[in-house]
């Protein structure tokens, strides 16, 4: 079969990377040809903005002389946009294969026999404003096979407004198969979509430990400076803190694998994100993983380490609970060093036993879906 991968944009996200890529190896390995939909960046100026900025621009160059004063915001943006995923981007240049696109509905139906709408939060509208476009709406006149696997919500609340619930309550009625990534999105599809969803796994871990070593041992990527990994994706003080206290008490020296990409405030070239393979890497090399990221958790699991989370209310943390809690790692979300020093160690034979049943029950949903 012909499948597209509708998903969020592929940009500097560890995370939202290798979801795209896992799902695309194992829709290749059952023999179907893939395509992963990527709309490249484009930043647009709101007219309000643009409205004050650009003749306050005009003053400084025209009157104060500073030369550079009216480069556009489009541009500026989209430089600094290629400066922070420098590193990312030969990945997915080498191993996604992309659609590019800057308009769903000029997508051709006879390009395609199946959609695969997953995974990450591409159902949150906070993340993707054109909501209804995860939902299929420019290709509602289409004979095709429509399949959710594994999008996710983001959070257990209701964020859709009334005219967004009606509209994808009505375009998710034509999809063939639907599957959730987290146990509350069950409950949000039936609750709010009148309809019944599937739990199934985060593609990432449809592949095992051995697909993703294999990325990194082909670039050589040396071995991590240090053996605590710090994963925080929104630090402060308490976070630095904590992570610290558990350096010194596991003996641990911590190291870091992602930059401060988010961080406008923060000098461009602190700002480039470390390659996908050594982010990789770094999980191998952990002795100990201290995350607040959902996908680090999943990393974590995947590489079989030892590790805590520092609750992340702001980017949703009922995805973390969802995963842990289905594993049996509930414990793992803590609070403060004593916590997470006196936490048992994993049974990750018992966790791996049930990731692999799970594994299987996904996969076979994927391809009844198909």
């Amino acid at each position: 079969m012909r499948i597209g991968i509708l998903t969020l944009p592929l940009h500097t996200n560890y995370g939202g990377i290798l979801q795209a890529y896992a799902l695309q190896t194992v829709l290749e390995r059952m023999g179907h040809e893939v395509v992963i939909f990527d709309r490249p960046y484009q930043y647009k100026i709101s007219f309000l903005k643009a409205l004050f900025a650009y003749p306050k621009r005009a003053v400084c160059k025209y009157l104060l002389g500073k030369k550079d004063a009216v480069v556009r915001f489009e541009e500026l943006a989209t430089y600094i946009n290629s400066v922070k995923r420098k590193y990312t981007q030969p990945f997915i240049n080498k191993y996604i294969h992309r659609f590019e696109l800057t308009d769903f509905y000029g997508l051709r139906k006879k390009d395609f026999d199946a959609i695969v709408v997953g995974s990450d939060q591409i159902w949150r509208p906070k993340y993707n404003p054109l909501i209804e476009t995860a939902f299929l709406d420019f290709a509602k006149t289409w004979s095709i096979r429509r399949i959710a696997y594994a999008p996710s919500f983001g959070v257990d609340k209701w964020e859709y407004n009334d005219v967004q619930t009606e509209k994808c309550k009505s375009l998710l009625n034509m999809f063939d198969a639907v599957s959730v990534r987290e146990q509350s999105g069950v409950e949000l599809c039936l609750k709010h979509l009148n309809h019944d969803a599937e739990w199934v796994l985060d593609p990432t871990m449809l592949l095992n430990r051995d697909d993703y070593i294999k990325l990194f041992e082909e670039l050589g990527i040396p071995q991590s400076d240090g053996t605590l990994l710090d994963y925080i994706l929104d630090r402060d003080d308490n976070k630095v803190a904590l992570i610290q206290q558990i350096a010194v008490k596991t003996n641990n020296k911590p190291f870091r694998l992602n930059s401060r990409v988010e961080d406008y405030s923060a000098p461009l070239e602190e700002r480039v994100q470390p390659p996908v393979e050594r982010w990789l890497r770094g999980f191998y090399d952990a002795k100990f993983v201290v995350t607040d990221s959902f996908h680090a958790c999943v990393f974590s699991i995947l590489f079989r380490k030892p590790f805590v989370v520092v609750a992340n209310k702001e980017r949703g943390i009922s995805r973390i609970e969802s995963l842990l809690d289905y594993f049996g790692l509930m414990n793992r979300i803590v609070n403060n060093a004593s916590e997470a020093l006196n936490l048992s160690d994993i049974d990750y034979d018992a966790v791996y036993e049930k990731l692999e049943n799970t594994r299987v029950e996904s996969m076979v949903f994927l391809k009844n879906a198909l």
